[in-house]
Parts: structure tokens; sequence; C-alpha cells
């Protein structure tokens, strides 16, 4: 796409006609996202703009009630604020110029290809430095190396970005990275998240992780991911632990491009911390097997490799790396329960004989989460096929996984949330027992057997507890 058209599209963007009309007595410069996606054929949900010649604050809420958005302060020292659009998608990003013109601003920027602005009364394109061209070639090339040393973050922003395009990192920034990855430890980790599952958001985060790995940045971030190198291929397995986990994110994407408008709708959603489930699903694909170094032994008599009980262990150690990491709760419930089910799907399609009562149980375990560990599964599959796992051993568990994943899909809008047969001080009563682990475990033992379909009515439930007494 040329220049002429991105004006084009700026001139009939509907949010930017409002701001133009908001726009009387502010210089207002669009900047960097904007007019990257325009230029790639992409859509744009997030505007960034640059205001000279007003209170940048002030700007930014008579704007937002000009056009009934959501005022958020994000960060005050460097005054840049943020309006959510009513749609909850769309969002305005306004900032106040850095310098003393749009060509100094413009040069404070990490790269190259988010240094492009534009005069929103003139229409005038400004770039000054040469973003447009790399643009073209599909390069990403920094500013100036200063720049990351005054704000480290923008060593992993780098990685977001090429996740997000596919594009090559210059030679020379590649340097850069590697003089200064242990520096991402210096922001704040919340900071560190948001740019972390950005990355996993972009289509090519797979390859993403390898050249970040081979920068140290990987190693700085998720300190785990050399302990996977340790674990080497096996009869399970063609590729060492590393690149499987790695692979395993290529082809969790890869089922979400192939899969049904519905799988994808729910991948797609943003049901915590900000990004899509999509996005935590890749981590969690990335994570899903950092417990195997630790259970890791090797049979004398066989040479088979064991990993005994690493889903749980792999479970725990994650929950304990995202909370140091301070994601949100959402989020660790989230991947944590990925981690440790991975397995579970294939092991329900190991039953002696599938029953519609072992595929409701499954579904009744996973919630909401049905969709995701499925896509899991399939993925870990596909991306272990040592030289015991024919291609008509992966070809039948993709088939069943399949399967599970379509009965779900064909009865889930007839699922109704479990009732409460009995309650916890009932339970007390008829067993003579006091609040105790015994009391969390009998509850367990009835949950499992209601969701088995063992229980379906209180009467059935009180015949249970007391044949368990």
């Amino acid at each position: 796409m040329n220049m002429s058209n991105i004006v084009e599209k700026i001139k009939n963007d509907a949010i930017v006609s409002l701001i133009k009309t908001h726009a009387d007595k502010a210089e207002i410069y669009l900047v960097g996202g904007i007019l990257r996606d325009f230029y790639l054929g992409k859509e744009n949900f997030d505007k960034d703009m640059i205001v000279d010649k007003v209170n940048a604050e002030e700007f930014a809420k008579s704007l937002a009630k000009a056009i009934n958005a959501t005022f958020i302060p994000l960060d005050e020292e460097n005054k840049i604020y943020r309006l959510i659009m009513k749609d909850k998608i769309n969002c305005i990003d306004i900032a106040a110029l850095s310098g003393n013109s749009i060509e100094d601003d413009l040069k404070r920027r990490d790269l190259t290809i988010n240094a492009i602005a534009l005069n929103l009364k003139t229409l005038e394109l400004i770039d000054v430095t040469d973003g447009i061209n790399d643009l073209k070639s599909k390069k990403i090339r920094h500013i100036s190396e200063q720049n990351f040393i005054d704000d480290p973050l923008r060593l992993l922003r780098i990685y977001r970005f090429q996740a997000a395009l596919g594009f090559e990192l210059d030679k020379d920034l590649i340097k850069i990275i590697t003089r200064h990855a242990a520096k991402i430890k210096e922001p704040a980790v919340e900071r560190v998240n948001y740019e972390l599952l950005k990355l996993f958001a972009g289509d090519f985060s797979a390859k993403t992780l390898i050249d970040m790995d081979e920068t140290g940045l990987l190693k700085e971030i998720l300190p785990i991911s050399q302990e996977l190198k340790k674990v080497p291929p096996n009869l399970h397995h063609h590729l060492d632990l590393f690149s499987h986990s790695v692979e395993t994110v290529k082809q969790i994407q890869d089922i979400y491009e192939k899969s049904s408008p519905e799988v994808r709708s729910h991948l797609e959603k943003k049901d915590f911390g900000g990004a899509s489930r999509l996005a935590h699903l890749k981590l969690a694909g990335f994570l899903h097997d950092i417990g195997k170094p630790s259970t890791w032994t090797i049979e004398e008599d066989t040479g088979k490799h064991r990993f005994i009980k690493h889903d749980d262990v792999g479970s725990k150690m994650g929950l304990k790396i995202l909370k140091t990491a301070k994601f949100s709760k959402k989020q660790n419930d989230y991947i944590s329960k990925m981690i440790k089910f991975h397995i579970y799907p294939s092991h329900v399609l190991g039953a002696p004989e599938i029953t519609d009562k072992i595929y409701m149980r499954f579904i009744r375990k996973m919630g909401n989460e049905v969709v995701d560990v499925i896509t899991l599964a399939m993925a870990d599959r596909l991306s272990a096929q040592g030289v015991e796992i024919t291609p008509k051993i992966v070809e039948k568990n993709i088939n069943n996984l399949k399967s599970l994943l379509n009965y779900y899909l064909e009865i889930k809008e007839s699922l109704k949330p479990l009732p409460k047969l009995i309650s916890g001080e009932e339970i007390m009563e008829l067993l003579n027992i006091k609040p105790s682990k015994e009391l969390g475990n009998i509850i367990k033992s009835l949950k499992d057997a209601q969701l088995s379909g063992e229980i379906t009515t209180k009467e059935e439930a009180i015949a249970f507890l007391s044949g368990s007494n």
C-alpha cells in the first residue's frame, strides 16, 4: 500500500474524524501504530497521538467528554493518558510532545517503524528515521542505543513487534539487545508481563521465542526456559524439551488458525488480563512441561525417560513463577490449570471404552476451559513425535481429541451448572464430624461422583455419603 492510500484511510477513519472535530487549538500528530497498521493493511484499534500547544491532560479529558470515552491517566509523570471508547475495543493514547519539536519526539522512540507521524491538520507525513522504508523491507531497526538504556522495557517491545509482524531484526539491533539483556529486570514486572502477553498474542511468537533466546533476553525474563534445554530428545519426543515447548506454541497458533469460527471466537475472548485466551494459552503452552526437568528419570532396564507427575509439579512451579511476576489471580488460575491438565484429555480418551458419561465428566471438570485444554493437548501431541510415536498413533489421538471437542460444541448450549445437592453443614450433621481436612476430602469425593454422573439427586448423595462413612 502506498502512502497516499494511508492518508485516505486516515481521512475516512471514524474515530480520527471524531478527534479532528475537537482539534481547533491543538497541534495533533497521529504516530506509530495506526500508520504502521494502515500501511500493512491491518485493522487498528489503538490510536496513539501526540499533542502540542495545549495541556495534554486537559485536552484528553475534554476529548473524552466530547466522544463519550472513559479517561484513564496512564503515566502522569510523562503526561500520557488513555481514552477507552464505549465499544471497549478501540482506545486512544494521548501524550504531550516530548522535546522541542515532533522531530525531536520521534527520535526518542524505540524503533523506526514506530517513529512515523502524521500532522492531523495538514495530513503531512513526518518520517525522520526512514521508518517507511523499513516497513517496505520488513525490517526492525533501532533509532538510538541510548533509548533502550533509558527504558529497558523497549528491549522486550522489540520482540513484541517481531511476534506481531514477523519482521527480521537488524544485526546491530541484535547486538544491542545482547549487550543490555540483563537490564530487562529494571522495569516493573507488571510492565514486562503486559509486553510478554503482547508477544504471545502475535502470530509469529514461536520464532520470536527462539530469537529472544539467542540474545539472552528470554533467560532474563523466564529463567526456567534454560532448564528445559537439559532434557534431550527421547523415544516419544523428536525434539529436546526447549524446542518441544516452542513447537507447542507454534502448533497452538496453527490449530487456532485452522479452527472453526466458534473455536476461534472462544480463544479470542479477553476474559482475564486484557489479553486474549489465545495469548495466555500460548504462554501456558510454552510452560506446560516445566515440571519435567525435576521429575526426569531414566529406567535402567529399558532406557525409557519418565516424568512422573510432571503435570502436577509443573502446575505448582508455574503458579509460583506467575505469582512472583505479579500476574492476576485469574491469569494464575488459568495458566496453572492448563499446565496441570494438559495431558488429561488424552488420558480420558485412553479409557477402555469411551462413553458419553466419560465425556461429560471431562467437560464438567474443565468448565469453561474445555476448548483451551483440548487445543493444548492437540498441540502437545503434534509437537512430540519420537520414534515410538508413529503417524498412525498421532492421527488417532488427534481424531479422538477432535471428537471430544465436537461433542462438547454440540452439547455446550444445553449444559447447566451442577446443582448443590447437599450443604457442608448437612454433611457434618449426617456424619457427625466437624470442619476438618476429612470434611474437605468428603466434599471433593462427592463432587467427583457428581461430575461422573454417579449421583444426581440429594437422596443419592446421602446414600453415597452413608456408604463412604
